[in-house]
């Protein structure tokens, strides 16, 4: 069992649902960075996203976009997030990392090294953008061997046709999109989100969180409830652009996560 599956196990356990924040490692700089990722526990994160700065996220909207290029511009490296994730280690055992990025830097470093060196760091879950279910071989399953959770993006579009093999080989936990488009450009509605979700735990036994378009306490609490956990990641990087303080980034983190946990 994986840090990822003992946290859901435990929050089913509580009745609770999960929150799950998503930070740039890096941004605005390591130290800063390191300062707000080991406080998101104790601000009522169960589950932490560690993002990898990459030149080209097709996926992510302005705000991740530049918080990405911040990060680079300060010389953070697949590397530094590594060590990242491994300084969190040193205080928190418990709390599960899932590196979420793009497939470059991981080719470029060498799959079997990455794997290990992950491992090593501490990181329990991969969420890669960039690698459809025909790459599996690729990553993937060599992922689930190392004893990484490999955790797939559903989408509005995911047809039914489409979800099974989407589902094959994800572990850990299914993220669901809510929306269409990048992050940061649209509200999730629950009421559009919890028939998705409902036919995605139809296809598989795995935890469905809900992620893109969460930007409130409130939107966290009504998308918490038709899912499985919620997941906000833009409006956290907004208040670490603005130039809040890790305090003040952590209270914020803190109405979110107050906010899901209240579904």
């Amino acid at each position: 069992m994986t840090r990822i599956d003992a946290t859901f196990a435990r929050l089913k356990a509580e009745g609770k649902k999960a929150f799950v924040a998503y930070v740039m490692a890096g941004d605005p700089d390591y130290d800063t960075s390191l300062e707000i990722v080991k406080g998101l526990p104790g601000a009522g994160v169960d589950i932490i996203e560690l993002g990898q700065p990459f030149t080209d996220p097709m996926a992510d909207g302005p705000t991740i976009q530049a918080a990405g290029q911040r990060a680079l511009a300060q010389g953070m490296t697949l590397q530094k997030t590594l060590d990242m994730a491994r300084a969190f280690r040193e205080t928190d055992n418990e709390t599960p990392i899932v590196m979420m990025g793009y497939y470059n830097p991981i080719y470029s470093r060498g799959v079997a090294r990455f794997l290990a060196d992950a491992r090593e760091a501490g990181i329990d879950g991969l969420i890669i953008v960039d690698l459809p279910p025909e790459e599996d071989e690729e990553l993937c399953i060599p992922a689930q061997k190392a004893g990484l959770n490999f955790i797939r993006l559903a989408t509005p579009t995911t047809d039914d046709r489409r979800l099974p093999r989407v589902m094959q080989n994800t572990s850990g936990f299914v993220y669901y999109v809510s929306i269409t488009g990048i992050t940061g450009s649209a509200q999730a509605e629950a009421g559009d989100v919890a028939p998705e979700v409902a036919r995605i735990k139809a296809a598989g036994n795995l935890p469905v969180v809900v992620g893109f378009g969460i930007t409130t306490p409130e939107a966290a609490a009504r998308i918490a409830a038709v899912a499985d956990g919620a997941v906000v990641g833009s409006a956290i990087v907004s208040r670490i652009a603005r130039g809040d303080t890790p305090a003040e980034v952590l209270g914020f983190v803190r109405t979110l996560a107050d906010g899901a946990h209240s579904a």
